[in-house]
């Protein structure tokens, strides 16, 4: 039996992980209680040394100290009081209304909503239910079909998910040792092309069944100039202006060898700034220069946009680090709130209750994950996923379709931090050593890891939208009007692998052709690295060794 648990001891510790799991345990305990239990079983089977736990608790002092991870309480406070603060509802009333002479308006606009909701909250949570409460009763009293409109809702709120600044790419980051900033270039494309590609659909729905998206009627449509007419094509003329302005700018003080994130970013700022100059002066001296509908979209979209391009745009050019952004992102967050009218005592203890809530949530698994680490590595656990992934055909193409195979198995029962504080750190190794660019790898990852939310019978998104939505809407409906969505970002997935050059940061993003490396030369090559965690599991003695690969590890 003592054999047999020495030879097993990594695959066992999986599989009681697993089961633990499965009876419902919360994963944080679940993981430190694993790690804790088998540690002890291999110190008395002689397979660990007792001082493998006196590098617990630096691990543990590490992750508090940690400036990376403050960015999660930062960006979850900014996405609360902005959410709490009515600005979805003055999105979706607003693009609802420019886009109601279109069939499918109410669910371009709820698309349109939830990438930007996606890009100040980066909460699921905040979006699907702002969304449902909002959006859903709207779209139902215009007559469209109760599986379309959960599932444009449900899937809308999971871009939370992918685009920055996604809670879950900081995640990511940390766990693969690389730069946040360098995360979230990595995720923008893919983000926006997976929105496009929601649109698309509920474009193609549309056009071959209209009566289950159709146009809002003339007298809901009620953001009119006086003469009847709509006012997009002032809209359209501040839209011109403002890219044209942009635009001069960019030529003007940047020549070709400028860098392209400071340069889109900045010309980016200069473009809403004359828009919203524009609007301001248009209002403030009463020239009527522009539409109503030109004015509300401006005064109701330029906020927001602004402090996307400001807390990430100082990322991606290096200004701020995500800490010093998301610290940006939620005093700017204040600021809107304030200028709303909507800033109380009541919405800053809400939003202050959620975001310890949900940082201390993330904390505590992390801090789990890592006592299971410690012992996972002390027993050549690290090496024995890296025997089974190495090992499998195709090489680089195999261990990703296995990889997103398990992770689209596992998010069935899995949320997404806890994909990624327990399967990460046993998947980055082997992809880097296969040379795929880890930021890539991650961006992947992530993408796959929205599924977690639009499963049935079990993804999150489907439970609070069910939360929500009226008692008329079937669960079996939202169900199945997620199924086209869970698709759709499967079929991000494959694009993603095909053309890895979707993934773009700085010179990274792709991945790199390597010979592969023979499976005993790995081996070697791991058990020799310090801090790898291979190697000592069958040593006794070394205490001193132990401790220095430990601590580098």
């Amino acid at each position: 039996m003592s054999a047999f648990l020495i030879a097993n001891m990594a695959p066992l510790m999986f599989a009681v992980l697993v089961v633990f799991l499965l009876l419902g345990f919360p994963v944080a305990f679940a993981l430190a209680a694993n790690g804790l239990l088998f540690g002890l079983i291999g110190i008395e089977l002689g397979l660990l040394h007792p001082a493998l736990f006196q590098a617990l608790p630096e691990r543990i002092f590490g992750i508090m100290a940690n400036d990376t991870l403050l960015a999660v309480p930062f960006f979850t406070f900014m996405g609360l009081v902005l959410e709490r603060s009515g600005m979805a509802e003055d999105l979706l009333d607003t693009i609802g209304q420019l886009f109601g002479p279109v069939r499918g308006g109410l669910a371009f606009a709820a698309i349109i909503v939830g990438a930007l909701l996606a890009a100040t909250t980066g909460v699921v949570a905040a979006s699907v239910i702002s969304m449902g409460l909002i959006s859903l009763p709207i779209m139902m009293r215009y007559g469209y079909d109760h599986r379309l409109a959960t599932g444009v809702i449900a899937a809308s709120g999971t871009l939370a998910q992918i685009i920055p600044p996604s809670l879950v790419l900081i995640v990511m980051a940390d766990q693969l040792g690389r730069s946040v900033g360098d995360m979230y270039q990595g995720a923008l494309l893919p983000a926006l092309l997976l929105t496009a590609m929601y649109m698309g659909y509920v474009a193609l729905v549309a056009m071959i069944a209209p009566q289950r998206a159709p146009a809002m009627p003339a007298a809901a449509r009620t953001i009119r100039e006086d003469d009847g007419s709509s006012g997009l094509r002032s809209l359209g003329v501040l839209f011109v202006l403002s890219v044209a302005g942009a635009w001069l700018f960019a030529t003007q003080y940047y020549d070709e060898g400028a860098p392209r994130d400071e340069m889109v970013v900045v010309s980016a700022m200069v473009g809403i700034g004359i828009a919203f100059v524009v609007a301001v002066l248009n209002r403030a001296l009463k020239l009527g220069l522009l539409s109503r509908m030109a004015e509300r979209v401006t005064f109701v979209l330029i906020p927001p946009l602004g402090l996307i391009f400001l807390v990430l745009g100082t990322i991606f050019i290096g200004v701020a680090t995500p800490t010093e952004g998301g610290a940006m992102g939620a005093l700017g967050a204040l600021l809107m709130a304030m200028s709303r009218k909507r800033l109380s005592l009541k919405l800053m203890i809400q939003a202050m209750d959620s975001t310890t809530k949900l940082s201390c949530f993330v904390i505590f698994i992390l801090i789990g994950s890592t006592v299971f680490g410690l012992t996972f590595r002390g027993v050549d656990g690290d090496l024995w996923v890296e025997h089974l992934l190495t090992s499998l055909p195709g090489g680089q193409t195999g261990f990703l379709v296995a990889v997103n195979l398990l992770v689209f198995v596992l998010a069935f029962f899995l949320d997404y931090f806890e994909l990624a504080f327990i399967i990460i750190p046993l998947l980055a190794p082997v992809a880097d050593k296969l040379g795929i660019d880890l930021i890539w790898f991650g961006v992947l990852i992530a993408v796959n890891m929205q599924t977690s939310f639009l499963h049935p019978p079990f993804g999150f998104a489907l439970f609070f939208l069910r939360s929500v939505a009226p008692e008329k809407v079937k669960t079996s409906s939202i169900y199945w009007g997620a199924v086209p969505f869970l698709f759709i970002q499967l079929i991000m997935v494959g694009l993603i692998i095909a053309f890895p050059g979707l993934v773009s940061y700085g010179d990274g993003g792709k991945v790199q052709a390597v010979e592969e490396v023979p499976l005993d030369l790995q081996l070697q090559m791991q058990r020799q690295i310090p801090g790898s965690g291979g190697g000592q599991g069958s040593e006794a003695g070394g205490g001193s060794d132990l401790m220095r690969q430990l601590q580098g590890g």
